[in-house]
């Protein structure tokens, strides 16, 4: 069933064309107007409140809902309608706080005609599958970073919201952040001129190392009652999701330290950044060349993951971008996007914040006089500029565009095909990290390469 949707849209492009062809082409077009039919969901009217369901109910689901929820009672938006986990504890804690029907199986609660939306809060390796899923049952998706878990995956998205017209939000809510939208607008404006280098960091130093969230001792896939974990439910490894394995707390509970599950820094705070950089550059763009390094430099614990890393791409139109974390120093690398005439300034102290009260436009001199020349002067000035950001929460205003364009079908503030190009960055980097060596990107094929590739 994992690979049902996907094997039917490629279907007429794998049979061979012989009489048997025909036949099976019948097949596949009238499992793909059944499709289609379920594809198209309920029609909302301006004022019908939108009914979303939750699927995976551990720390972030629980946030995401309860954001959703409120925005929902102070404007009849929308309501929490169903939950689902593969944790019993955690289905029945969003069954008390939200008195709704709550499922295991995720599969169920995508079959409920009632509901118009999914949140996806589940470990990342199961992004990709459930999102489709979810559209082909009729829902719009809210789905959390880092979107998908691999590449493959995010190709399989772009091209199933184009199928099926559904809406899909990724739950970066930075991208909804004023602070984005107003650098974009003094990019295109010409106030730095041709752009450079952006840059960035997240940096944190946690005491108990990063991810080790506690584990419940009590939980397993042998317990009973509220500590019943399905286990091989969470793996995924009948839909080739992940390897199949024997009962594993560390994992569970600590998902983001091991790869079969997780990029680490990069998919869980780095999307922060590259996607809403997408989003103030002129257009989002793919990446032509990416590099890695880092290492476990501190948190030598059972993580795969590296504790600091750092990354490096290059894009086409003549920039790069310069990104480092670490999870055991917490003092960060300011927050700028470089041009040749001028340097955006997000955050003076560190990484970028989404709640500051201005940026800054600061002019490259030489001397007393702008390197961009007398016209530049003329249009800008001379001195740093500073630009006012407002001060709206980026938890609700995303969680409000996404609402909005469900009434409106336009396209949400990170649709797929920003974030696709979001995730393509950071997964070559994690790749380039694992395999030590420089990656570049195919473009038309969907994949790495070893070797720059011809535009």
């Amino acid at each position: 069933m994992a690979n049902d949707s996907l094997d039917r849209r490629d279907f007429l492009k794998t049979v061979s064309a012989t009489g048997l062809a025909l036949e099976a082409a019948k097949s596949a077009l009238a499992a793909k107007s059944a499709s289609t039919a379920k594809s198209a969901g309920r029609v909302l009217g301006a004022n019908d409140r939108i009914n979303v369901g939750v699927i995976g109910y551990g720390g972030r689901g629980e946030y995401v809902a309860r954001a959703f929820d409120n925005v929902g009672k102070k404007n009849n938006s929308c309501q929490i309608v169903a939950v689902s986990d593969v944790y019993e504890k955690r289905k029945r804690k969003g069954e008390d706080r939200y008195k709704v029907k709550g499922y295991l199986d995720y599969r169920e609660l995508l079959h409920q005609p009632e509901l118009d939306a999914v949140i996806v809060a589940t470990p990342d390796h199961w992004h990709g599958k459930i999102a489709l899923d979810a559209m082909d049952n009729g829902k719009d998706v809210y789905l959390e970073k880092p979107m998908v878990h691999t590449n493959d995956e995010a190709r399989q998205l772009v091209q199933t919201v184009k199928e099926t017209k559904r809406v899909l939000q990724v739950g970066s809510q930075t991208t909804s952040a004023d602070i984005w939208w107003k650098a974009k607008k003094a990019i295109a404006d010409g106030m730095i001129g041709q752009m450079i280098m952006s840059q960035g960091s997240y940096h944190r130093n946690s005491t108990e190392g990063e991810w080790n969230y506690p584990i419940d001792k009590n939980a397993s896939p042998e317990a009973k009652g509220e500590d019943y974990i399905d286990w091989n439910m969470w793996l995924g490894s009948q839909f080739k999701l992940a390897p199949k394995r024997a009962w594993d707390p560390d994992r569970f509970f600590r998902f983001r330290k091991f790869w079969d599950y997780s990029g680490g820094i990069a998919t869980d705070l780095f999307y922060h950044v590259v996607a809403p950089l997408n989003i103030c550059w002129d257009e989002p763009q793919f990446p032509t060349k990416v590099s890695a390094s880092g290492g476990i430099y501190v948190f030598k614990d059972t993580r795969e993951v590296p504790d600091t890393f750092h990354l490096l791409a290059d894009y086409a139109k003549g920039h790069s971008l310069v990104l480092s974390s670490s999870m055991a120093n917490d003092t960060h690398i300011p927050g700028l996007i470089r041009g040749h005439e001028g340097t955006i300034v997000m955050v003076d102290h560190g990484q970028f914040e989404r709640m500051v009260p201005y940026i800054t436009v600061k002019p490259q001199m030489r001397g007393q006089h702008p390197i961009g020349g007398d016209k530049y002067a003329e249009k800008f000035g001379t001195k740093e500029i500073q630009i006012p950001i407002d001060q709206k929460d980026p938890m609700v205003a995303h969680i409000e565009n996404f609402l909005e364009c469900m009434h409106t079908r336009a396209k949400p503030h990170l649709d797929v095909e920003t974030g696709a190009r979001a995730v393509v960055v950071i997964n070559l980097a994690v790749q380039s990290y694992r395999e030590g060596r420089t990656l570049y990107w195919d473009e038309k094929r969907w994949k790495a390469a070893d070797k720059p590739v011809k535009a």
